[in-house]
């Protein structure tokens, strides 16, 4: 008898625990994808890997909301019945003076981020042959007003992928892009917080030309290549 009358209680005791525990809400890990036409994509002339990045990160259950103030308009095929999610700062043409202007901008309208993806930092400053040292000095004011913005945001920064073979040999492409695979590492190291962590990552190793839709941009093969190489990453450090 003197069983029943705690064992009773104990059990709805787990119970209610339980309920509690289930009907916690996951946590979403908020990601904003940063950059140029790499990061806007213009499909079906070349496509932008963060289609492929969201597909492999719900698949294994990585609760994300991508966020920027520019939607992709573009009609994805669905994933456990889910839509894509469309929103990305991603601005073809642009250059890293523009970004650092528009930085205001959308930092005042969108949600706080917990990861930036900062893609081909300074790309077309090389391709527009601007001048190398002003880019890197945008790319740090780029990162710095991100950690003003959140200064426990992680911001990774690429060592970009290459053009294709024949257009890295015109002019000086093919310098400054060596240039910044090798200034990166230690450019990140130099901006990493107590609370803010800039990581690199490398998409030059192994990508080829014939993950290009053009000179320049991604078609699926790059896409995916680039995809695969964030998630990979982005699997170590989201909850």
């Amino acid at each position: 008898m003197r069983m029943k009358k705690w064992l009773i209680p104990a059990m709805i005791l787990l119970v209610i625990i339980s309920c509690k525990n289930n009907s916690a809400e996951p946590q979403v890990n908020v990601i904003m994808p940063l950059g140029a036409s790499r990061v806007q994509g213009s499909p079906p002339a070349y496509l932008s890997y963060r289609y492929d990045l969201w597909k492999q990160l719900r698949l294994n259950d990585y609760h994300v909301d991508f966020i920027g103030g520019e939607v992709d308009g573009e009609i994805y095929p669905l994933v456990n019945e889910e839509e894509f999610d469309p929103h990305h700062e991603g601005h073809s043409g642009w250059t890293s003076a523009q970004l650092l202007a528009d930085l205001p901008s959308w930092t005042s309208r969108v949600d706080t981020p917990d990861v930036v993806l900062f893609s081909s930092p300074g790309g077309n400053d090389i391709i527009d042959g601007l001048s190398y040292e002003s880019a890197i000095e945008n790319v740090v004011d780029i990162v710095q007003g991100l950690q003003a913005f959140n200064p426990e945001v992680t911001v990774v920064l690429e060592k970009m992928a290459p053009g294709h073979s024949l257009v890295m040999m015109i002019g000086p492409l093919g310098t400054n892009h060596a240039r910044l695979l090798n200034d990166i590492d230690s450019l990140a190291s130099s901006l990493t917080t107590a609370s803010s962590e800039v990581l690199v990552i490398d998409m030059a190793t192994g990508f080829t030309d014939n993950m290009l839709a053009d000179p320049i941009h991604y078609n699926q093969d790059g896409a995916k290549f680039i995809a695969d190489r964030y998630y990979s990453l982005l699997e170590t450090i989201l909850e």
